[in-house]
């Protein structure tokens, strides 16, 4: 099927953190894959209602609603990624989020859209109790994903189809947002599990990377930690989100090939 309009929601993986920016706003996978989409279909639009640090909830209360104003059937397809910063967060319980997930999607496929949910990554680089609960959690909640995208009919774009995406040369140096290779990486994975053009060479592998000293290593984590772990907690302990104050970027459905 070649959709009309994409309406993209969800978290800082969405809105393109940390992509090239253009006009200020980051691209992104979302925008890069409407690029094509929209050279496929005439009149597509696109919308993009993710906003960075968004919870499951705030991005179910906030963005899905918008949503149902704005679709036109099956040929609207509506993408779905929310929920990492629930399980990253200390208080994670799973037995709120799960519900909430199911509702969320409930609520999209009543809409009548064409739905796309994503499992994540559940296993990166690093070792110890905090990264060993992290992928326990990742993994029941990817588990969770895929009974609901089957539940409800919905695409699932498969992390295990893209695990090479956790190598830290494909990441942000906070080892948490994609780079612009990595979204580019992840653009083409989309375009192809939605049968639309896409450059093969988004699969070949990255090659051995560069072997470095021990001191480099501890000198990088050390700058890691300071950098962006610290003010990670600093604004749980405030209560504060990254997102906080910010808007979408697209609220409403752009005419994307005449941007």
């Amino acid at each position: 099927m070649k959709y009309h309009r994409f309406i993209a929601l969800g978290d800082s993986m969405t809105e393109g953190m940390s992509d090239e920016q253009i006009n200020g706003r980051y691209r992104g996978w979302a925008d890069r894959a409407a690029d094509v989409m929209a050279q496929e279909s005439p009149n597509f639009t696109y919308m993009n209602l993710a906003i960075r640090g968004k919870l499951l909830q705030q991005v179910i209360e906030d963005q899905i609603p918008l949503v149902k104003e704005h679709v036109t059937g099956k040929e609207t397809l509506v993408s779905f990624h929310a929920g990492a910063n629930d399980v990253i967060r200390p208080n994670y319980d799973p037995e709120l989020a799960k519900p909430r997930y199911r509702k969320g999607v409930a609520d999209l496929t009543a809409t009548g859209a064409t739905v796309m949910l994503f499992t994540v990554i559940d296993k990166v680089d690093g070792k110890g109790k905090v990264a060993d609960m992290w992928h326990e959690r990742f993994k029941d909640f990817n588990e969770h994903i895929r009974a609901t995208a089957k539940e409800f009919g919905a695409i699932l774009m498969e992390s295990k189809d893209v695990k090479f995406l956790a190598d830290r040369r494909l990441l942000n140096k906070d080892r948490l947002h994609l780079n612009p290779q990595g979204h580019w990486r992840l653009a083409q994975a989309v375009l192809e599990g939605l049968s639309y053009p896409y450059d093969p060479k988004w699969r070949e592998p990255l090659g051995p990377a560069p072997r470095k000293s021990k001191l480099a290593s501890t000198l990088e984590n050390s700058i890691w930690i300071a950098t962006f772990v610290i003010p990670w907690i600093w604004r749980r302990i405030r209560g504060v989100s990254s997102g906080d104050g910010r808007e979408c970027k697209y609220p409403t459905p752009i005419p994307w090939n005449s941007r």
